[in-house]
C-alpha cells in the first residue's frame, strides 16, 4: 500500500497526501513557566492549563472560572480556539500522548503552563491535527523513558520534528468533523451509562429498608406488609467450591470459575483454566445467573453474576462462594440483595484484613436482613434490577463497540 494514502478515505478524495515536519505547519505558543501553585490575581481573568489537567482531559472542557486557578500577568501568550496543548512528561504513556484542544472561546483568557507544549495550527486543520496526535502514529513517535522515576517525556524540539503526512484542507476538515461526531456520540453514551449506574445506586438505597427499619422508601403498588428478618443462610446459603488441583488444569474441558474470574465490573470473565469432566460434580456446578462471591484475594467481597444461558457445565473453584438458589426466596431478589450496600456494609464487619483478606461462609450465612414476606414483591424487585442491569450492559456494550470503532478509525484514517 502507498504510504501516502490512508487505508480509509471519504469518497471524492484521491490525491496523495503531503509530508512535512510539524514546525512548518504550526507555531509554538509561549507557555507560562511557573508551577500551578502560584499566587493568584482574581482581577486578571486569566486561567492556567496545568499538565495534570491535560491528563484528565480537562482543557477541552474549560467553561467556568472554577476549572483552573487565576495567575498573575507575565511573559506568555494566551490560548485561542483551535490551539492544542500537550503534556511533555507523564508517568502514563497514554497520558502524555493525548493532547487537549481548546474547542471554544471562553469568557476568560487561558495560558498553558508547567510541563506543557502549546501549538497553534497555521497550515493544518486543528481537529485533524488533534486526532492525528490521538492516533497510534503519533503515540509511537519519539517518546523516551527518563532514568530514575521512569517518566515518559518528549521535548518541544522533537514534537516539532514530527513528520506529518496530511491531505488537502477540505479532506482534513471532513476527517476532523467525522471523528469529532464519533467522539461526541461516545461521550453521550458514556453520560447515559453513568446516569443509569447512578439511578441503580439510588434505587438500591431506596428500595431496601435502611438499618433499623422494616419498610423501604420506595415500593411497588399493592405491597404494604412489613419486611421480616431472615438470615442469609436460611434463604440462600453460601456454598464453597471444590479444591481443583492446579497440576491438572488444561487448555480445554470444563471451565473453572476462580477468584481471578470475578471481575470488578460485576461480570465473570478473564482467562479461564479448564478441567476434565468429573463424576458426581453437582456440588460444584454453577448455573446460569449464579451470584458468586470472591472469598479471598484482592477482590474479596466482590459479587458477580455468571452468564451461562445454555447451562453448560462450569465448575466452582475453592474460595469462590455461590449463593444457592432455594425455594425460600426469589433468586433475582437475592442477586440484588448481595450486591447492595446493605450486604457490602455487613461484609466489612467480618472481613479479615491482611496480606490475603478473606471471609467465611459461616459469617456470611449469619447475616440477617429484612426481606419481603411476599415472593411476588421479591420477584418485582429482582426483575426491576435485572432489567436495569440489562440496560446498563447494553449501554456498556454499545460504548465498547464505539470505542473500538474510534480506535480503528484512528488507525486507518491517518498515514
Amino acid at each position: 500500500m502507498n504510504k501516502r494514502v490512508p487505508e480509509i478515505r471519504f469518497d471524492g478524495f484521491n490525491e496523495k497526501w503531503e509530508q512535512r515536519k510539524l514546525d512548518k505547519l504550526v507555531d509554538r505558543v509561549k507557555s507560562y513557566s511557573l508551577s500551578r501553585n502560584v499566587e493568584t490575581n482574581d482581577e486578571t481573568g486569566i486561567k492556567y492549563v496545568h499538565y495534570g489537567d491535560i491528563h484528565k482531559k480537562v482543557a477541552d472542557k474549560v467553561t467556568s472560572k472554577s476549572s483552573i486557578p487565576n495567575i498573575i500577568p507575565g511573559n506568555y501568550e494566551t490560548l485561542i480556539k483551535g490551539d492544542l496543548v500537550l503534556a511533555d512528561a507523564s508517568e502514563d504513556y497514554q497520558g502524555i500522548a493525548t493532547p487537549a484542544i481548546i474547542l471554544e472561546n471562553t469568557p476568560f483568557k487561558i495560558v498553558s503552563g508547567l510541563h506543557t507544549i502549546a501549538l497553534r495550527p497555521k497550515k493544518i486543520d486543528s481537529k485533524f491535527l488533534y486526532y492525528l496526535f490521538n492516533s497510534p502514529i503519533f503515540k509511537r513517535y519519539g517518546y523516551r523513558v527518563g532514568t530514575g522515576m521512569k517518566v515518559f517525556g518528549i521535548s518541544i524540539s522533537n514534537v516539532l520534528k514530527f513528520e506529518v503526512v496530511y491531505s488537502t484542507y477540505s479532506e482534513q476538515k471532513k476527517i476532523g468533523i467525522f471523528l469529532k461526531k464519533l467522539e461526541d456520540t461516545i461521550a453521550l453514551h458514556q453520560h447515559e451509562l453513568e446516569n443509569l449506574k447512578k439511578s441503580k445506586k439510588a434505587f438500591l438505597q431506596k428500595m431496601f429498608p435502611k438499618e433499623g427499619e422494616t419498610v423501604p422508601e420506595i415500593r411497588f403498588p399493592g405491597f404494604n406488609d412489613d419486611w421480616k428478618p431472615f438470615k442469609l443462610g436460611e434463604i440462600s446459603p453460601l456454598r464453597g467450591g471444590f479444591a481443583f488441583k492446579s497440576l491438572n488444569f488444561s487448555e480445554s474441558g470444563i471451565p473453572i470459575v476462580r477468584i481471578s474470574n470475578i471481575l470488578e465490573n460485576g461480570s465473570i470473565g478473564g482467562e479461564f483454566v479448564f478441567y476434565n469432566i468429573q463424576e458426581n460434580d453437582e456440588n460444584y456446578l454453577l448455573p446460569d445467573r449464579a451470584a458468586v462471591l470472591a472469598m479471598s484475594g484482592a477482590t474479596t467481597g466482590k459479587v458477580s453474576i455468571l452468564s451461562n444461558p445454555d447451562n453448560a457445565k462450569i465448575y466452582q473453584n475453592q474460595r469462590v462462594g455461590y449463593f444457592m438458589n432455594t425455594d425460600n426466596a426469589d433468586y433475582l431478589f437475592i442477586s440484588t440483595l448481595v450486591r447492595s450496600n446493605l450486604f457490602i456494609n455487613r461484609l466489612k464487619s467480618v472481613l479479615v484484613a491482611g496480606a490475603q483478606p478473606n471471609v467465611s461462609s459461616k459469617d456470611i450465612n449469619d447475616f440477617e436482613f429484612n426481606i419481603p414476606n411476599s415472593i411476588n414483591e421479591q420477584n418485582e424487585i429482582g426483575s426491576f434490577f435485572k432489567n436495569l442491569d440489562n440496560s446498563i450492559a447494553l449501554h456498556q456494550s454499545k460504548l465498547d463497540q464505539l470505542e473500538k470503532l474510534k480506535k480503528a478509525f484512528l488507525q486507518k484514517m491517518f498515514v
